[in-house]
């Protein structure tokens, strides 16, 4: 009989944790997609800035070999993500795009290319603000003064890009927050519920003359180990569901750098852990200041 009840009070134990586990794993996994969101949102902000373009105009006296060698120089240059030559052929062809004919143009001129060579540049991402574009502009100036006729990019463009990305952030960053906070209630809450079936062991514990440290090590630790876990089964779910959103729709492109993939899974798992541990504490010192008669 006695066995029975043992394999039992067992059986309960085990079920306990893995529902435990698997509530926190969905949990983490909720917090894992607004995350996830963001960080390819991030993906998705350095793209659209790095998709701004600037032109470069000389002076008429400038030809194409002077202004290919003004290329080669700005190539070295750390502030730009590209620099290409844009020949006057090109030009014209960018200008009429694909609905008109480039030689009906360059009749109305007798033959004569109307448009000068020029550079065109693309900046890297973190100079991809007004301020970065205006430093660009003067630095430009201030090397090739001389032979640059104008500097020309879309002052508008850019305010909108960074504009709009800020607001997008701040929205995923309130509701990561609000996520993060129903997350500690609810994983607070399981907690509470696992170790509600270990009050009377506690007490035990303490009645028998244990510390209050020694009854809490085994049981902290078994916290941060619901927490790892739980950390990465959300974890597999999260990749799972980026992968299967990949295959399955084609207009869905999730990708995600060493750095920011590492960042996602430490965040996820330093969550789980830091919450898991926190409610155990709390839940654990409540359990140790009530009274035998109280746990009934």
């Amino acid at each position: 009989m006695s066995s029975t009840v043992d394999k039992l009070n067992k059986r309960g134990v085990k079920s306990s944790y893995i529902s435990t586990i698997i509530g926190i794993s969905l949990v983490l996994f909720m917090i894992g997609i607004v995350l996830g969101g963001f960080f390819g949102l991030e993906n998705i902000q350095k793209q659209a800035k790095e998709s701004l373009q600037g032109d470069l105009f000389f002076i008429p006296d400038m030809n194409s070999a002077d202004i290919k060698q003004v290329e080669q120089e700005l190539k070295t240059w750390h502030q730009f993500n590209e620099v290409f030559f844009v020949s006057p052929e090109r030009a014209i062809e960018e200008f009429t795009g694909e609905d008109q004919n480039a030689d009906n143009i360059l009749a109305i001129f007798d033959g004569d290319n109307p448009l000068p060579p020029t550079i065109s540049f693309k900046p890297k991402a973190k100079y991809a603000t007004s301020e970065g574009m205006a430093g660009i502009k003067d630095s430009l100036l201030s090397v090739y003064g001389d032979i640059i006729d104008e500097v020309n990019y879309d002052e508008a463009s850019v305010k909108q890009v960074n504009l709009g990305f800020k607001q997008f952030v701040f929205l995923f960053g309130a509701v990561a927050l609000l996520l993060i906070l129903v997350a500690f209630a609810l994983i607070n809450n399981t907690i509470r519920l696992a170790l509600y079936s270990k009050r009377f062991s506690i007490k035990t514990m303490q009645l028998v003359g244990a510390t209050s440290s020694y009854i809490r090590k085994p049981l902290l630790w078994q916290a941060v180990g619901i927490g790892i876990t739980s950390g990465i089964i959300a974890i597999a779910l999260l990749f799972g569901l980026f992968y299967a959103l990949n295959n399955m729709i084609s207009a869905v492109e999730i990708n995600f750098g060493f750095q920011n993939f590492l960042l996602l899974v430490v965040s996820l798992i330093l969550i789980g852990v830091t919450i898991t541990f926190v409610s155990t504490w709390f839940a654990l010192n409540k359990y140790l200041r009530l009274k035998l008669d109280d746990l009934y």
